[in-house]
Formats: C-alpha cells, sequence, structure tokens
C-alpha cells in the first residue's frame, strides 16, 4: 500500500476492466513520471469523453453527431442489420470489411442475475426500427452477433422470439466454430460441437 494520491490512482485504475493491481501500479508509476503536458492531454480527453461523448439516435453506438458515420453513409446496406451488445463490437465486425450493413447496439447482453432484462436493453428500439421502416426500407435480415457466451445466447434466443413474426424477416446468428490456426485436440467440447453442427459443404 501506497500513501495518498498515489494508492488512490493505483486503486482507480483499478477498477478499469482488464487492469489488475499490478497493471494498475505500473500505469500509476508510469504517470508520476511522464510531462505535465502529456498529464493535461489525458485530463482534457477524459474530461471530453465524460461531457462530450453521444450515441448515434438510430444504432445506439459512440458518435459525434446525431447520426454515426456508418448510419450516415448513402452506401450501407439499409436492409441488413447486425445486431450487437456493446459498441466495440461494431469496429470489431467492422475490421472484417465483410458487412456492408448497418448495425444496432443493444448495450449489453441479457443477464437476469444481474437485474439487466429487455427492458435494460435496446430491444425495443430495434422492435420499432424494423416494424417502422426508421431507415426508409424494408429490413430483409438481421444477423445476431451477440458474444458466444451464456448471456449472448439467451439474449440471441430472445431475440428470434421477438422477431419471428415479422413477416419476410430472415433472422441469422453468427456462424461459432474452430478458430483459424488452431489444433482440433484442444478446442472444447461446445465450441467443436458448434463446429460440426454448422459445417458447409466444400464445392
Amino acid at each position: 500500500m501506497y500513501e495518498g494520491p498515489v494508492q488512490d490512482l493505483i486503486d482507480e485504475l483499478g477498477k478499469l476492466p482488464g487492469i489488475g493491481p499490478k497493471s494498475a501500479q505500473r500505469i500509476a508509476f508510469h504517470l508520476l513520471g511522464v510531462e505535465p503536458t502529456d498529464i493535461e492531454r489525458l485530463q482534457n480527453a477524459l474530461q471530453r469523453v465524460r461531457d462530450g461523448v453521444q450515441f448515434c439516435t438510430v444504432c445506439g453506438t459512440v458518435a459525434d453527431n446525431e447520426l454515426c458515420r456508418i448510419c450516415a453513409d448513402p452506401r450501407r446496406d439499409r436492409t441488413l442489420i447486425c445486431v450487437v451488445e456493446e459498441p466495440k463490437d461494431v469496429q470489431a465486425v467492422e475490421r472484417t470489411r465483410e458487412f456492408r450493413g448497418r448495425y444496432h447496439v443493444l448495450g449489453g447482453a441479457l443477464d437476469p442475475l444481474n437485474g439487466i432484462g429487455p427492458d435494460q436493453l435496446r430491444i425495443r428500439e430495434l422492435l420499432a426500427r424494423i416494424g417502422n421502416q426508421v431507415d426508409g426500407v424494408d429490413v430483409s435480415e438481421v444477423i445476431i452477433a451477440t458474444d458466444p457466451n451464456t448471456e449472448g445466447e439467451a439474449t440471441a434466443t430472445y431475440l428470434v422470439r421477438m422477431l419471428r413474426d415479422f413477416p419476410g424477416l430472415t433472422v441469422t446468428r453468427l456462424a461459432s466454430g474452430l478458430p483459424m490456426g488452431g489444433d482440433l485436440e484442444f478446442a472444447d467440447e461446445l465450441t467443436l460441437g458448434r463446429a460440426l453442427s454448422g459445417r458447409r459443404e466444400l464445392r
């Protein structure tokens, strides 16, 4: 334990996701040694995040304006919506350069044990977006890209139930299976089972 503001900084850094006590300590002592202008830039960035970040009124991802750059792009396919849990997931899908549609960010996943039900997520907005043609066209496919864990699977199942009555709407789920470069012997049963059930014909 250190005294005063150094320990306070370590404690606050340790509350961030993915940062343990040792990492928090390293970051704190790094910050002690940097120039005052660097600290000022960090302070300003944190201030701007707190005061200036807004969320896209259509998809719910982080945006500079009322619409994010993806929703504002007329070249994106408005008939396709990829449903993700968090804004960071939008960037993960975008890095693939395979998806040219638009997104819908739920703001999390169903987790009843922690008090997160359908009303805490942006599910109502998704249903309105599909039913009311908010984007001005009929949505033909919703791709559910929630995480492949218990909460993500529960969310996907719930969404399928909510969406199945929309006429002409195709609901798909991201495939899951073996990672590229992985060894079959190290795959867990669930991953291997998914890979088997999602197998496709080679031509």
